[in-house]
């Protein structure tokens, strides 16, 4: 059970591993995920580890296999995952895959090879029968004789001074991009000065480019021109504008002919493109079925080999040694996981698994599942625990929901959040399994059970508020009742019940809210009080709480001089101060009533707990009214003066008692504050300072160096100084900061009702067949903006409100948060970090 509240115990370890042995005791250790190596060969370049061939061998196999599965997704065939989890391969293994890779990728590379061959020559061969189709009609025209004054215009006088050859042109026919056309025209006018004549028609279905595969459009086009010098230049033109040229023969007899030809040709294409691809779709599904097997697999040789390369030989290179930090309590678990690896290879010299004595602080490692994770992840956020100290996140579990619940109080709308976090957990496995991209949607799956906890507690403190979408609940009637007759009530908007008379019943509302609040017109003066009070006393308590978690720390780390120190004078400051500020308001709230029967506690007498705080504070008496008292009992002031000076002595108790013991232990040992000492002093705090010299291996003791013991001395006393002064500056901040609780609730409420009266009132003012049309508009709207405001972003506003409570104003009290995480080799967390970042 104490591994809940705290972080496992740690140990380091020394492994020796036969070299046999080795890949298989790592595999079973990265099946097991308890263990975290450390690397002995710091200075070594990664290029010049004992395993760097085998790493290289991996990676080339993940780009293979990365090649097939780009391929596979291209053609939109799923890849079976039966969920299985394939232990890692033999080393021996490893050629096999090599081989079965090798031979898939070479042979699809040569099909695809193949079929963008195949792919141009039919993208050729159709370019070429839209020029013939389209040069028919081209040809068709220019033999029109009307046309004949067209082309002179074009070609001007100096292509009729050939006698009988006046108009024998020659010309070019090929295909541009359609999107070309325009800048090609003018290109062609400017360099040929409107001497050639140029006719092009569009192709009406898209090309695929065998390149890529994407649908291109284009055109088709002849130019006529007379003489070579033309000639050369329209082609150095169209070879610019990439612009591809088919022979395109004169005589219609022979573009016939060419015509029947490409059309045999391109039938003949289709059938071997067909059966091209027929052929590349039957390797991709025999891949899709084998290739998540496959990563896997890859994957745990790659990581077997990296860790591996963390390792040391031994003097006779039979041996590798490895370090590594493991949970002491798993110790067993994982010397079975080294003998399984050891029998697995058949090596006969068993593993040696050593405990270690170390000074270096151990990583921290809770233990989590499903429920709790989300939670120790809102707590790691801020910071990892140090080693051994308390741990927020059990508390969280509930602290964090019902101080959400209390700024976001509504019985409606928390119904809507704890319905989404359930369907989440109902649906939990299928949507894990989907293993969504979206960055956002895997942050809601995550907390799935914060947000449910978050919804069931809204649900309570809305029950609680007597608050449902701004409306109240009535389910044990109102302890009200209204005493005047109906036409008085009518024609009196502000009449008032007196709460000493019948008008009340005398005895309190069963729970929650009574719902004649709903329509008082002093609501919000009401709601402000007692919304403003309970979250002060929720949050004293809660600080309380944390300074009491803290002292559970000085207990385990038995830092005694931090009990007498730090926490005494902590509890006695909060306690003198803020508790009994919290023990006035339930004061107030017993002995001060309608129904009291005596003038002096009366609403009219009850004191304000706010200015009676101040004036206890500044030692300044309080003023009352002839009739009331100044006080709630007797002798309230002079009880509060003491209360002060004793809150206030605790301020230098915190900042001198704690550095001056420690220079004092110090002294009396003749040990000079050095550095090392000085900083072990400080994480340790031990009240036994011999032991504290013995763990932190402070040298035999040395004549004392002044300036450095005076350096020190200084940082010991400007350390405490700051933490004291965070301290009491904090506790009054802190109490403050709680308000939140109290401006967030009011606001949630507020924006609910106004969002009824301005939207979903409207709606139900109609009636007949106009309201229901009406009210199915204005319920849309309202239900929309609810959603959207009400739930989402004011839920996240209440969400980073509360998580700003326990990050600071309740972690700050106990909590260091200056550990490192416990990041042990795991085939789990590696396939998974692959699965949801693959790399490019």
């Amino acid at each position: 059970m104490g591994n809940l509240f705290r972080s496992e115990e740690m140990t380091l370890c020394q492994l020796f591993l036969q070299s046999e042995a080795a890949y298989a005791c790592v595999s079973e250790l990265g099946e097991l995920g308890l263990v975290q190596f450390r690397d002995l060969n710091p200075d070594v370049n990664a290029f010049q580890r004992k395993f760097v061939n085998e790493v290289r061998r991996c990676d080339e196999m993940e780009r293979k296999l990365r090649y097939l599965e780009k391929e596979i997704k291209k053609d939109g065939i799923p890849m079976l995952d039966t969920g299985e989890n394939p232990e890692a391969p033999q080393p021996r293994e490893m050629i096999d895959l090599e081989a079965t890779f090798e031979k898939l990728e070479n042979e699809l590379r040569e099909v695809n090879q193949n079929a963008e061959a195949l792919k141009r020559n039919f993208l050729e061969l159709t370019e070429l029968k839209h020029i013939l189709r389209k040069t028919q009609v081209f040809f068709d025209e220019m033999a029109d004789p009307s046309r004949e004054e067209e082309q002179v215009t074009l070609l001007g006088e100096e292509g009729l001074r050939a006698g009988g050859q006046a108009l024998k042109l020659g010309f070019v026919a090929g295909v541009i991009l359609r999107e070309r056309i325009p800048a090609f025209e003018r290109m062609l006018w400017r360099a040929c000065r409107g001497n050639v004549f140029l006719r092009q028609a569009e192709i009406e279905s898209p090309l695929e480019d065998p390149s890529n595969g994407d649908n291109v459009f284009k055109s088709v086009f002849i130019i006529f021109f007379q003489g070579d010098q033309l000639k050369t230049r329209v082609k150095k033109i169209c070879e610019g504008f990439r612009a591809t040229l088919y022979p395109c023969p004169e005589a219609p007899a022979d573009r016939r002919e060419m015509a029947m030809g490409v059309m045999t040709r391109l039938e003949d294409l289709n059938t071997v493109l067909g059966q091209t691809q027929d052929h590349r779709h039957r390797v991709l599904v025999a891949a899709a079925k084998n290739i998540k097997n496959w990563f896997v697999k890859v994957r745990k040789i790659k990581a077997i080999y990296h860790t591996l390369n963390l390792f040391n030989l031994d003097v006779t290179q039979k041996c590798l040694i490895a370090e590594c930090w493991v949970p002491v309590l798993d110790l067993e678990t994982i010397q079975l996981a080294l003998r399984r690896g050891t029998e697995r290879s058949g090596s006969s010299v068993p593993p040696i698994l050593n405990r270690m004595e170390s000074f270096e602080d151990p990583p921290t490692y809770n233990r989590t599942n499903k429920f709790t994770h989300g939670f120790q992840v809102l707590i790691d956020s801020y910071g990892v625990a140090t080693y051994r100290e308390v741990n927020p996140a059990p508390y969280t579990i509930i602290t964090f929901p019902f101080l959400f619940a209390v700024m976001f109080g509504d019985l409606g709308h928390g119904m809507i959040m704890a319905m989404f976090g359930a369907w989440m957990v109902l649906r939990e496995k299928p949507l894990a399994a989907k293993k969504s991209d979206s960055e956002i949607w895997n942050i809601f799956f995550g907390g799935r059970y914060i947000i449910l906890l978050m919804g069931m507690f809204s649900m309570y403190t809305g029950f609680v508020y007597n608050d449902t979408f701004s409306k109240s609940l009535n389910v044990f009637g109102s302890y009200w009742s209204v005493n005047y007759n109906a036409s008085t009530v009518m024609s009196n908007k502000d009449l008032q019940l007196n709460p000493s008379t019948t008008d009340y019943q005398q005895y309190p509302y069963p729970i929650g809210l009574d719902p004649v609040w709903q329509v008082a017109e002093n609501k919000i003066i009401f709601m402000n009080a007692y919304k403003m009070k309970i979250s002060i006393i929720i949050g004293v308590f809660q600080m309380l709480f944390g300074v009491c978690l803290s002292l559970w720390n000085f207990i385990y780390f038995q830092r005694r001089i931090s009990i007498y120190c730090e926490f005494i004078p902590q509890i006695i400051f909060l306690c003198f101060l803020f508790l009994y500020m919290v023990i006035l308001m339930f004061v107030k709230w017993t002995n001060y009533g309608p129904s009291t029967g005596d003038v002096k506690t009366g609403p009219y007498c009850a004191p304000s707990i706010l200015i009676t705080f101040i004036n206890m504070v500044l030692f300044k008496t309080n003023s009352a009214p002839a009739v009331c008292d100044a006080y709630m009992y007797s002798g309230q002031q002079a009880f509060q003066m003491l209360l002060v000076v004793v809150a206030l002595i605790c301020i230098p108790w915190m900042l001198f008692a704690k550095p001056a013991l420690i220079l004092r232990n110090k002294r009396k040992m003749h040990v000079p504050l050095n550095s090392n000492h000085h900083n072990h002093a400080m994480g340790s705090e031990n009240g036994d300072a011999e032991a504290a010299l013995s763990q932190a291996q402070v040298p035999p003791p040395l004549p004392p160096h002044k300036e450095e013991e005076e350096h020190d001395v200084g940082e010991l006393f400007i350390h405490q100084g700051i933490h004291t002064i965070e301290y009491v500056l904090g506790s009054v901040s802190h109490t403050a900061s709680y308000l939140r609780l109290w401006a967030l609730s009011l606001a949630h409420a507020q924006l609910s009702e106004v969002l009824w009266n301005m939207v979903l009132r409207n709606g139900l003012m109609f009636e007949g067949w106009v309201g229901g049309i009406a009210l199915y508009i204005t319920f849309a709207i309202w239900a929309t903006l609810t959603i959207a405001i009400l739930v989402l972003m004011e839920g996240l506003s209440a969400f980073l409100h509360c998580l700003r409570l326990h990050w600071v104003e309740f972690q700050s009290k106990f909590y260091q948060g200056m550990g490192y995480h416990f990041q042990p080799f795991s085939f789990e967390a590696i396939l998974d970090s692959a699965a949801q970042g693959p790399e490019e």
